[in-house]
């Protein structure tokens, strides 16, 4: 009878071992399908990022990399040629003016110098901000021309000096008011039409006003 007890309580030993080692194999089993589910998932969402980056960095680069084609090619070149002297010419009455305001004796001299810097400075800065907006580069500094009047009216003083910067005004003045009539009939862009429509008769007046002082000086 004892003997009978030990064969059932061995069975039943053997049992729940077996049914304990099942589960936990059911267990490992579902943890290693949910690793492996997880992985895959992390895989397929580094793909897909790896695949939209080089996308959005090409459409970047697309979008800095355009641009606009330069204003200045729909200028004639008669127009850039006239810009370029009128800003030369300009830059030669600034330069010549400070000469005089600093030089000049009579006082109507150094008044129309001190003039001439005020006027022709903003007519070349006008000049200048349409020239940008056509991405067309002008002169900034004094050319040759400007400079050898420079330094032919530095040598004079006095008198002398007052009548020889008050002729090549007049003279000036006369022959850029002549151009400038010209240029008015011809010119083809617009916004240059506009700037000798409104320069011109600044011109006038200092070709007019030159003249009167030149008298006055002989």
């Amino acid at each position: 009878m004892k003997h009978r007890s030990f064969i059932v309580l061995a069975a039943l030993t053997l049992v729940l071992v077996f049914v304990i080692g099942c589960k936990k194999k059911e267990e490992t089993t579902s943890s290693e399908t949910s690793s492996t589910t997880d992985t895959s998932a992390t895989t397929d969402t580094s793909a897909t990022g790896t695949t939209t980056s080089p996308t959005d960095t090409s459409t970047t680069a697309t979008g800095a990399t355009s641009t606009n084609p330069s204003a200045a090619a729909t200028l004639s070149d008669d127009d850039k040629k006239f810009a370029m002297k009128a800003m030369e010419g300009g830059i030669m009455e600034v330069t010549l003016g400070g000469l005089a305001a600093s030089k000049a004796t009579n006082a109507d001299v150094k008044a129309f110098g001190q003039r001439m810097q005020t006027d022709h400075g903003k007519a070349d800065d006008s000049l200048r901000q349409w020239a940008s907006s056509n991405s067309l580069d002008l002169p900034t500094q004094p050319n040759a021309e400007t400079q050898k009047a420079s330094d032919e009216l530095s040598k004079k003083s006095g008198a002398a000096f007052d009548k020889a910067y008050m002729s090549a005004m007049a003279k000036g003045h006369g022959e850029v008011e002549k151009q400038f009539k010209e240029e008015q009939t011809k010119v083809k862009d617009a916004g240059l039409k506009a700037w000798i429509d409104a320069t011109l008769p600044v011109v006038e007046e200092h070709d007019k006003l030159a003249h009167e002082i030149l008298k006055k000086l002989k």
